[in-house]
């Protein structure tokens, strides 16, 4: 069955975060509605309490502001443009900000927390700018009227200076320290998107290792099922054959042969539920798998099927490794089976096994045939592609080909005492 991928980190899923925090992160527009409401209503409240200005002008100038802090989350800069022009524009008209000082707060900490410094810092200086020129040109209202304001008293420039000054002075604190908070937030944002990042990109590899190792496994397992299918269904096939050639002539010999089909067919049948048993059921019991010291039996077993292999062994015994003995004996069992499956005279099968000291050779030579067979050749067959495979573990080769009149696999496998 396939593996799934696991799932991937988010902010939501990494960091713990209360209700609040969290119904706000999946509620973005809410909190659009809440930091607009923040700037709205002191500023309604403070022209209710006002009479001394004109009243639409100053609604509308809010009116606008709070529609413009909507969009501070998509766009913060160009809302901090349209901010700062609209708190310059109600200094100038009304002589008053009318709140905006913290429209101002909250623009630049939009900016900071979600562009990079460079664009934040300029977007801070625009703003005071734009926000200090008002104020410079900003007269007070009451001094139109008949010079009974702050200019027509003694000591009213002064008076309206130190005012500028004071206005100015925290509008610039006010926005110096949203843009500290604003940077912190990026700041913290940005070190646990890398932190999730790695996370993700840990898990993603976790899970590639996953499904190449489930993909080996499957690997494994067709060759152990091909080797043992293959093989021992040719094995019958081929004792099936000779036993009903033999039944009239040989009722003896016919009956030797099926019993021999019938203990392969049992002993095929026990490897394949070795094979699969362990699919089903972690704790199936597991049986010894094959090694040079079964070569024998398996050489035995095509010699009943009607074919004549010749054994050699050369220099000393198989080395212990479980697994280059499996490898030996697979890459025997499907170069025998090839021949008895292909074989088309009755020439000997020669077999050698040669071991010298770092390496393992094992030739199989098919002299009754003529031609390359279906199947056997270099590109071709599930069952060269399983040796190359099972081969190159030990980082050996293996070649087939056409030899002679026949047929000949060489597979050479590298080995160290180390290894073993």
């Amino acid at each position: 069955m396939p593996v799934e991928l696991g799932p991937l980190f988010t902010e939501l899923n990494t960091r713990r975060l209360g209700p609040v925090r969290r119904y706000f992160l999946r509620h973005p527009v809410t909190t659009d509605v809440l930091v607009a409401g923040w700037f709205a209503v002191p500023a309604l409240v403070a022209i209710a309490l006002d009479a001394d200005h004109s009243r639409p002008l100053m609604l509308a100038f809010v009116a606008v502001g709070a529609a413009a802090l909507m969009w501070r989350r998509r766009r913060p800069v160009w809302t901090a443009g349209a901010i700062g022009f609209l708190g310059a524009g109600s200094l100038v008209a009304t002589g008053t900000f009318d709140g905006f000082d913290v429209a101002l707060a909250l623009v630049v900490y939009a900016v900071a927390a979600t562009r990079p410094p460079k664009i934040a810092w300029l977007t801070l200086v625009a703003l005071c700018l734009v926000v200090g020129g008002a104020g410079w040109v900003w007269e007070n209202p009451s001094s139109a009227q008949g010079g009974s304001g702050l200019t027509s008293r003694p000591g009213g420039a002064e008076t309206l200076m130190q005012t500028r000054i004071s206005s100015l002075s925290s509008i610039l604190i006010l926005t110096l320290a949203a843009m500290a908070i604003g940077t912190a937030v990026r700041n913290r944002r940005g070190h646990v998107c890398a932190l999730i990042d790695r996370a993700n990109g840990l898990a993603i590899e976790r899970d590639h290792q996953v499904l190449l190792a489930a993909a080996a496994e499957r690997a494994r397992i067709a060759r152990e099922m091909h080797d043992v299918v293959a093989h021992s269904l040719s094995v019958m096939i081929a004792l099936a054959d000779g036993a009903g050639v033999a039944l009239d002539r040989s009722p003896d010999r016919a009956r030797e042969a099926v019993a021999e089909v019938s203990a392969t067919g049992r002993t095929a049948l026990a490897d394949m539920r070795r094979v699969l048993g362990i699919l089903r059921d972690p704790q199936a019991p597991l049986g010894p798998q094959p090694g040079g010291a079964e070569l024998a039996e398996l050489v035995e077993g095509f010699r009943g099927a009607g074919l004549p292999v010749r054994t050699t062994f050369a220099g000393s015994a198989l080395p212990p490794d479980a697994g280059l003995q499996l490898t030996v004996y697979r890459i025997v069992q499907e170069s025998l089976t090839n021949a008895l499956r292909h074989a088309v005279g009755a020439g000997p099968v020669d077999v050698v096994v040669a071991v010298a000291p770092g390496r393992v050779e094992i030739t199989v030579t098919d002299d009754g045939g003529v031609g390359a067979r279906p199947g056997a050749g270099g590109t071709g067959g599930k069952g060269l592609i399983g040796m190359r495979e099972r081969a190159a573990v030990y980082g050996g080769v293996v070649d087939a080909g056409p030899y002679g009149t026949g047929w000949r696999t060489r597979a050479t496998l590298s080995w160290t005492r180390e290894t073993a």
